[in-house]
């Protein structure tokens, strides 16, 4: 158990030593914003891939 604490307090240590504030921020903000663009396409296909389905599916043979 201490030794987790140790190893954790460590890790920050140099997580937050090598970083800089800004640069920690920025890379959650591109992370967060590339996993919204990617969620959003992701979104829109499925609509779009449903309309098409409810689409076809009353074209019979006229």
């Amino acid at each position: 158990m201490n030794m987790n604490r140790l190893t954790l307090g460590l890790m920050v240590f140099a997580v937050t030593s090598l970083l800089s504030s800004c640069a920690a921020i920025e890379g959650i903000f591109k992370a967060g914003m590339w996993s919204g663009i990617i969620m959003v396409v992701i979104v829109v296909a499925l609509i779009i891939w449903l309309i098409s389905k409810f689409m076809n599916r009353g074209g019979g043979v006229d």
